[in-house]
């Protein structure tokens, strides 16, 4: 069903880290693009704790421009964490999510817009390219993605999609979500919806660098497996049970050939000792996949907040929070 155009407020959702160099360009294109608007719109800037200049650029634009609000973080609770208080703190009838590196150009946002006007609830930026990154960051993130759809989301875009715009009723669906160690645009997905895709260039970033390190990447990769698929489960059961049908194969004959003169008789030391590491590696790997699940079951159910906003400007409240946030309003 198309969505009503009379006073439609659009919400720009951005989250960064230490982007100093990239906010003064974003907040510049980010203008822009709101006088542009048929709609009426709002900026939400949040804060994932910077150690650089970017809370006081942030802070100078949010007093400027009264549809600019701030939050910032206590701690550096990654992005995921970060967009989901961007999406609590948001009040626009549809939210459109996007990094401050401008990697991502703001410029796409009306056709996001037009998308979600002819009725779509959730609508994907799919990258039909990806500029200025290394072969082994593609392959990686190909992997990852090939892994995703194959196991756990496959509707997921095959070269990924991290810009979107999301629907009010899609907004306060994700924010009655309780999961902590999960991907946002992993659960977005998974919730269904109206949702469509348009086809973007993901552009080269120009100014610092990304503050996706390996760990970080590692843990979104095994949340996203974890929260989404139960293969690694599966995968372990199977594994065992063809363990345990070899190994029973495989005494079978060693006893025939011992009746049979077949098989000579020795200590077989070196064999025993082969086995017992192999099935104490494949023990091993099982018990860790396993401590994953548990883990996260045990994380969750402390009932932590997501994150914990330090500070904000104009203080505001969020729209909705089944743990609501500890808020240190600004003077």
């Amino acid at each position: 069903m198309p969505k009503t155009t009379t006073a439609a407020t659009v919400s720009i959702v951005t989250a960064f880290y230490n982007e100093s160099q990239n906010l003064p360009i974003f907040r510049e294109r980010i203008t822009a693009l709101l006088d542009s608007l048929d709609e009426s719109g709002e900026v939400v800037l949040v804060d994932d704790h910077s150690s650089d200049e970017s809370p006081l650029l942030a802070r100078q634009w949010a007093e400027q421009d009264q549809r600019v609000k701030y939050v910032r973080l206590s701690r550096n609770s990654g992005s995921h964490a970060a967009f989901s208080a961007g999406l609590h703190y948001c009040t626009g009838d549809c939210a459109v999510l996007l990094a401050a590196d401008l990697q991502d150009p703001p410029e796409t946002t009306p056709q996001l817009l037009k998308r979600w006007h002819e009725g779509s609830d959730v609508v994907w930026a799919v990258r039909v390219a990806r500029e200025g990154v290394k072969w082994s960051t593609k392959a990686t993130a190909g992997a990852y993605y090939w892994l995703m759809r194959r196991f756990a989301l496959p509707d997921m875009p095959a070269k990924g999609a991290d810009f979107l715009l999301v629907d009010r009723k899609v907004i306060d669906a994700y924010n009655e979500v309780g999961e902590k160690n999960t991907s946002i645009l992993a659960m977005i997905l998974w919730m269904g919806f109206q949702q469509s895709f348009v086809p973007y260039v993901k552009q080269a970033r120009q100014h610092g660098s990304s503050k996706w390190t390996l760990a970080k990447k590692l843990k979104l990769f095994v949340d996203s497996v974890v929260s989404f698929s139960y293969a690694p489960i599966r995968v372990m059961s199977l594994f065992g049970v063809g363990i345990a049908i070899t190994g029973f194969a495989y005494a079978l004959v060693v006893v025939a050939g011992r009746l049979l003169g077949w098989i000579e008789t020795g200590t077989g030391f070196a064999a025993l000792m082969t086995v017992m590491l192999v099935g104490q590696g494949v023990i091993m790997t099982m018990l860790g996949v396993l401590g994953e699940y548990v883990w996260r079951t045990y994380d969750e159910s402390r009932g932590r907040p997501r994150y914990i906003v330090e500070t904000s400007i104009p203080p505001v409240t969020p729209q909705r929070q089944l743990v609501t946030p500890r808020v240190n309003d600004a003077a």
